[in-house]
């Protein structure tokens, strides 16, 4: 089986203490391997999805029959849009564990299978009534963009609308509910009501997981300049101001050159001329020589 590199700094300890114990069914060193594999889908999952994805697969040879390397591999197959081997995955961590708290990811892969009635039919099982606080908004969320995934955005709209998005309190949640919230209106054509609700969202966006704040400019008329852009156009302009400074420099110095040799030529002409009026005279006084031309200067 192909391994992966894993840094000097993983240990494996870094994995929650859940974890570890559901691994101490496994042999000590085959426990150690999977944790390492695990740290590093929870390393790289959001900046390096496809390298999560990686690891996580490693993990599944090693260990398929722990739940917590089921879920993982659900979460990395998610995450590069894996939708049917992530509905999977998840599927069967849930058999294992017989928790509901996957409900609603497992929903949102059936509307990336491109089955929002399927997922619509998960939003009213019991299951629903199981999950904590933070799994029903995000059922919410999951219901709210299948109903916009129909083409029904008024219900989407409606579907959103809960103490959770009306309250002031900053939960974990919050932003990603007023997005979607905000996002829901704009498409339904109320603008103002909208910019109302992404700057909203970007009151409680702190860690920057939406782009709400980019939302709000773009219905502000704020347009972005890239400054590093702007400074490499200045640089080419610099380099191409230079390249004519020097071709300039090149020209004179090519005239320079023709100048010398006109006035260099001009200045053997007149030494010629002089020398023929020479031969004139030497000519006139040597009239009766031979006519063989050696009195001539030329």
């Amino acid at each position: 089986m192909k391994r992966l590199p894993i840094p000097e700094d993983v240990t494996g300890e870094e994995i929650d203490r859940d974890v570890r114990q559901e691994l101490q069914s496994l042999p000590k060193t085959l426990a150690e391997d999977v944790a390492k594999n695990l740290v590093m889908v929870a390393r790289l999952i959001d900046e390096d999805p496809e390298g999560a994805y990686g690891y996580a697969k490693v993990a599944l040879r090693l260990a398929s029959r722990v739940a917590a390397v089921r879920e993982a591999t659900g979460f990395a197959a998610y995450a590069t849009q894996k939708y049917s081997e992530a509905l999977a995955e998840f599927r069967a961590a849930r058999r294992m564990t017989g928790s509901v708290d996957l409900w609603p990811l497992m929903a949102d892969c059936e509307r990336g299978l491109g089955r929002p009635e399927k997922a619509l039919d998960m939003a009213g099982a019991p299951e629903v009534q199981k999950l904590d606080k933070a799994g029903q908004v995000e059922m919410r969320l999951v219901t709210a963009g299948a109903r916009r995934d129909l083409g029904q955005v008024d219900a989407a709209i409606v579907t959103l609308q809960s103490p959770e998005l009306a309250s002031n309190s900053i939960q974990p949640w919050t932003a990603r509910l007023r997005y979607a919230y905000a996002d829901a209106l704009l498409e339904a054509g109320r603008e103002d009501e909208a910019r109302e609700w992404f700057a909203k969202a970007v009151e409680s966006d702190k860690d920057g997981t939406t782009d709400a704040s980019d939302r709000l400019a773009e219905l502000d008329g704020v347009e972005f300049v890239d400054a590093l852009g702007d400074d490499e156009d200045d640089d080419e302009n610099e380099d191409l101001r230079g390249e004519e400074d020097h071709k300039s420099d090149d020209d004179n110095d090519d005239k320079s050159v023709v100048d010398a040799a006109e006035v260099a030529h001009a200045t053997d002409d007149e030494d010629l001329s002089s020398d023929g009026d020479k031969g004139d005279d030497d000519e006139d006084d040597d009239k009766g020589d031979d006519d063989d031309g050696r009195g001539r200067g030329v």
